[in-house]
């Protein structure tokens, strides 16, 4: 039974704006916020990511994990480390179901169609400062079809998928290696969950 001290919930808000303060790929707003147990309003931003879906792709015959490489600004910026190794993972757009987004995502950004698909948890990652939403999915693939290249020439993506085995991702995961925040709770989930993997697997259709 759910915890209601101990879980997420609404909040008595009232929001006036957004006021547009720039904007690229995604908008960047400013609302005023005021709530209901708060005498002062008071601003914040927000940068409009939306739905985002992150794949566990994993090949169960061969004990293996799909990651990818792909450079990032950010993390080129703060670590000076922007080759980083992720999960593959894409934006949902609009009116688009996630499962359906997490399939093309998958033959996106490391070539192949995944067999199965199954929802396994979603988060957000950085709900001060953006609405980004997360839904990762189990993968099940054939990584002996993952090519050296991939990704969406119209996103203008150079995306290196990598074939490793899952105790060798673990292993980097727990010597800290990875900054990507999708990388390390995805494989912090396989580790928890990696030998339920087939029981788990068998919950979606193909």
């Amino acid at each position: 039974m759910d915890d209601p001290d101990l879980k997420d919930r609404a909040a008595a808000a009232t929001l006036a704006g957004p006021e547009q303060l720039g904007g690229g790929l995604y908008r960047y707003e400013r609302y005023r916020v005021s709530l209901a147990d708060h005498s002062d309003a008071f601003s914040r931003d927000v940068v409009r990511v939306g739905g985002v879906v992150v794949l566990i792709p994993v090949d169960l015959a061969r004990d293996e994990v799909v990651l990818i490489r792909e450079f990032r600004l950010g993390a080129h910026l703060a670590l000076d480390q922007g080759d980083l190794l992720e999960l593959p993972a894409g934006r949902v757009e609009r009116g688009e179901e996630p499962i359906v987004a997490a399939h093309r995502e998958c033959e996106e950004e490391i070539g192949v169609a995944p067999q199965r698909l199954v929802p396994i948890f979603s988060m957000m990652p950085s709900p001060g400062m953006s609405d980004e939403h997360m839904t990762f999915f189990l993968a099940m693939v054939d990584a002996t079809k993952v090519p050296e290249r991939a990704g969406a020439a119209h996103e203008q993506e150079d995306i290196r998928p990598m074939r490793i085995p899952i105790d060798r991702a673990l292993q980097a995961l727990a010597s800290g290696a990875m900054h990507y925040g999708a990388a390390v709770v995805g494989l912090q989930w396989l580790a928890l969950n990696r030998a339920r993997l087939p029981e788990i697997a068998a919950k979606a259709a193909p």
